[in-house]
C-alpha cells in the first residue's frame, strides 16, 4: 500500500507540472480526489524525498572527505591537540559563532578526557572582519605556544570578539599585539586561511561548527553526537 500511495503522490506532482491530454482528465481527477482524502500521502512522499536527499548529501560528503583526507587531518600548519591520538576529529569554527562559543568549553573538556582523540583545529572565519583577524592572530600564536590559550579566551568573550578584546587577551598571555598583528597578516597565514576556505567548500561546509570524524561530516554543535561518533570510531579502531 505504501508504494502505491507514494506512486500516486508522485503522479500527482507530474500531472501538476506538465501538459495533459483531455483523456487524462479522469485520471487526474481521481488522483486529486485520493490526495484530498489522504493528505498524509504527500507528507510521506516529501519525507522520503528529504531522506533520499540527506543520504545523497552524506554520500557526497564522504567522497569529498576521502579525496581530501590529508588536508583535513594532516596539514602541518594546523594546531593539533593530543597529536599521538589514534582517532582524529577536525573542527571548523569561527570565534564569533554563537554555537562555536557554546561548544568550546565542551571541546576542551573532551580533549582533556580523551587523550586517544587527536583533535585538529581548523580556523574557518565565515563572518569576515573581526573573525578574520581573530583567526589570523590565533595562527600567529601557534609558533609562540599560545594557540590553545587564545582559542579558550577568544571564545570566552561574552559578546562580539572585537579588536580591543583580542588585544586584552594577547596582553594577558604575554604577547605583543603589534608583533602578533604583523605575523598574522603574513602571506603564509593568509594562504593558510584561504586554503581552509577552499577545503570547506569542497566538503560542502557552509556553517560552523562543523566536525569531520571517521570519514563523516557532523554539522552543528551537537557534542553528544560527536561523542557517539568518537565511541563508534574507537570501536572500529
Amino acid at each position: 500500500m505504501r508504494g502505491s500511495t507514494i506512486t500516486l503522490a508522485m503522479a500527482a506532482v507530474l500531472l501538476a507540472g506538465g501538459c495533459q491530454k483531455a483523456s487524462d482528465a479522469v485520471f487526474d481527477a481521481r488522483v486529486r480526489a485520493y490526495l484530498l482524502q489522504h493528505p498524509e500521502v504527500i507528507e510521506e512522499a516529501v519525507n522520503k524525498l528529504n531522506e533520499n536527499k540527506a543520504r545523497d548529501e552524506a554520500a557526497k560528503a564522504r567522497d569529498a572527505i576521502a579525496r581530501s583526507r590529508d588536508a583535513i587531518e594532516r596539514d602541518p600548519r594546523d594546531f593539533v591537540a593530543n597529536p599521538n591520538g589514534k582517532i582524529t576529529v577536525t573542527e571548523f569554527y569561527d570565534y564569533n559563532c554563537t554555537y562555536c562559543k557554546a561548544a568550546a568549553p565542551q571541546i576542551l573538556a573532551l580533549i582533556a578526557a580523551n587523550p586517544d582523540v587527536r583533535f585538529v583545529f581548523k580556523e574557518y572565519p565565515i563572518f569576515g572582519g573581526d573573525s578574520d583577524r581573530a583567526a589570523a592572530l590565533a595562527l600567529a600564536a601557534k609558533s609562540r605556544g599560545k594557540y590553545l590559550a587564545l582559542y579558550q579566551q577568544f571564545f570566552a568573550a561574552k559578546a562580539h570578539l572585537d579588536l580591543p578584546e583580542m588585544e586584552r587577551v594577547m596582553v594577558t598571555q604575554g604577547l605583543d599585539p603589534a608583533a602578533m598583528e604583523r605575523d598574522g597578516s603574513s602571506d603564509a597565514i593568509r594562504k593558510h586561511l584561504s586554503d581552509t576556505h577552499d577545503l570547506a567548500g569542497r566538503l560542502g561546509i557552509n556553517g560552523t561548527p562543523s566536525f569531520v570524524i571517521d570519514g563523516a561530516l557532523l554539522a552543528g554543535a551537537d557534542i553528544e553526537a560527536l561523542k557517539r561518533a568518537i565511541t563508534e570510531a574507537r570501536r572500529k579502531a
